[in-house]
């Protein structure tokens, strides 16, 4: 007989088990945890499957060189290049990691592809050990990996773990609900954002407006954002375009291949040119005076103070080097010498003590403010521009008017249903940055290439004085950001050239 409370011995042996799956799992959990990667992506990605019990592991291979049609004929392949040839041709489609390294150090991998197999939670969590590990990684591509919006908050921490990481490609990769938005916060440091082809609707698009720049809050470090190939419409374009009203770090933007219209251009063009302020960004504009006020105020009575201490330290370093009247009305002659070496150094020390006293006092009061912020609100670090809500503003039938967006240089809109109703307010809005011809702000020169419609050609006599066709496509068959040359007016007139109709 069993005592009471004994368990029976089948209990007793899955007990047994499932106690010992648990102390197996912790193993791996802490074999996993304890391996140090080492930089070899060869060595650390198989290591890292194995100890998280991953089967069928993706190899780790390099990604071939582009390969261009040579002029000869080729000379025909031999038995061993033919198979070599379908091997490669069919094992394109089989799980693996292609890398590419800056040179033959297997150390110096510059960028990481995966594409077109599924990545699950486990194997995220092995590549969010091994990549960080790649000092000199900058890339990461992922195309048709099946994310999901699960996924998407421990990509966006992987992203931030790699110190040099900064273009992001997730491209075929639709989501249910929009959560793309997550790789935009104001801790990203991703400079170049990639997400064709993802599905994006108008909820995800005000969502990524609203990641762009807030009265509050802006992206600092996103350069160019690719929406191409999505579904954005009118209502969509009109969000981006708000979250482009106080963004000044974003340079190229492609809404190429989707379904925006004259509404959505003409929110997009608007951007461009002067702007009124709404009642929130006149609050946040009205704090943000405040702030720069009071900090101001702070300041300015450590130097006024300052400045007070100093004419009283130099009188009173000057009142011992004047001799006494009394002394010298008293003075027999034979003390006439000493009070000549006295007079000698009189002479000699205090203009030395008098300049470097000045030269100590004036650093005084002029190091406190840079330390504490008066400095940095007059005159900004070139690399850090002031906030837009910040820049000269004008007043117009009773609203505050920003210059509008002069950061943008690239906008790809080929592909749209844009007609000539649309054309318009950017022809307006580019005439406008034209007149402006030196910028407030340093280095905003506003927009220098606009792509459009394929139909869409510049007008008779404009081709001569646009010059010879750009070498180098961008995204959507429009002109890169590089080609335009030479001077900023020549280098511009083509742009507006180009929203003429055929």
């Amino acid at each position: 007989m069993r005592r009471r409370g004994e368990r029976p011995p089948r209990e007793k042996a899955a007990v047994a088990v499932e106690e010992e799956m648990k102390s197996t799992g912790r193993k791996a959990e802490q074999g996993a945890e304890e391996y140090q990667c080492t930089g070899l992506l060869e060595q650390d990605f198989p290591e890292l499957c194995a100890r998280a019990g991953i089967a069928g592991v993706p190899k780790v291979t390099l990604r071939p060189a582009p390969s261009f049609p040579a002029d000869e004929e080729p000379a025909e392949p031999t038995l061993t290049e033919a198979l070599a040839r379908i091997e490669c041709k069919y094992s394109y489609f089989q799980p693996r990691i292609q890398v590419e390294r800056e040179h033959e150090d297997p150390r110096s991998v510059r960028a990481v592809f995966l594409r077109g197999w599924k990545i699950e939670e486990e194997m995220l969590g092995v590549l969010s050990q091994c990549l960080p590990a790649l000092g000199g990684l900058q890339a990461v591509h992922l195309w048709k990996v099946g994310l999901t919006e699960r996924l998407l908050p421990a990509l966006a921490a992987l992203a931030t773990r790699c110190p040099c990481l900064r273009t992001l490609s997730l491209e075929g990769n639709p989501l249910p609900e929009p959560a793309f938005h997550t790789l935009m916060g104001s801790d990203s440091t991703l400079a170049h954002l990639s997400l064709r082809n993802n599905g994006i609707g108008d909820a995800a698009a005000r969502l990524i407006g609203q990641s762009l720049s807030t009265p509050s809050s802006s992206s600092r470090s996103l350069v160019s954002l690719v929406l191409s190939f999505n579904r954005i419409s009118d209502l969509g374009a009109a969000y981006i375009a708000e979250g482009l009203r106080l963004n000044r770090s974003l340079l190229s933007l492609s809404l190429a291949n989707n379904d925006i219209g004259d509404a959505g251009a003409i929110r997009l063009a608007e951007v461009l040119g002067p702007f009124a302020l709404t009642q929130a960004e006149v609050v946040e504009r009205r704090r943000l005076l405040l702030a720069e006020a009071l900090e101001q105020s702070r300041t300015t009575p450590k130097e006024t103070e300052g400045q007070s201490e100093r004419p009283s330290n130099l009188h009173g370093s000057a009142a011992p080097d004047k001799p006494p009247p009394a002394k010298h009305g008293k003075t027999p002659a034979r003390k006439k010498e000493p009070l000549r070496k006295e007079e000698v150094r009189q002479l000699k020390k205090p203009p030395e003590l008098r300049v470097s006293r000045s030269r100590e006092a004036k650093p005084s009061g002029q190091e406190k403010p840079s330390l504490e912020g008066p400095s940095s609100v007059q005159a900004p670090d070139p690399a850090e521009p002031p906030h837009p809500l910040l820049e000269e503003a004008r007043q117009h039938q009773g609203s505050l008017v920003l210059p509008g967006n002069r950061a943008l240089l690239n906008l790809n809109l080929s592909h749209n249903r844009i007609t000539e109703r649309g054309l318009g307010p950017f022809l307006a809005a580019l005439e406008a940055q034209q007149r402006e011809k030196n910028p407030k702000v340093p280095g905003q020169q506003g927009l220098l290439c606009l792509s459009l419609e394929p139909g869409l050609r510049a007008a008779p006599g404009a081709a001569a004085a646009a010059g010879p066709p750009p070498q180098n496509p961008g995204p959507g068959g429009g002109a890169g950001i590089g080609d335009l040359r030479g001077p900023r007016g020549a280098a511009r007139e083509p742009a507006a050239c180009l929203l003429k109709k055929k």
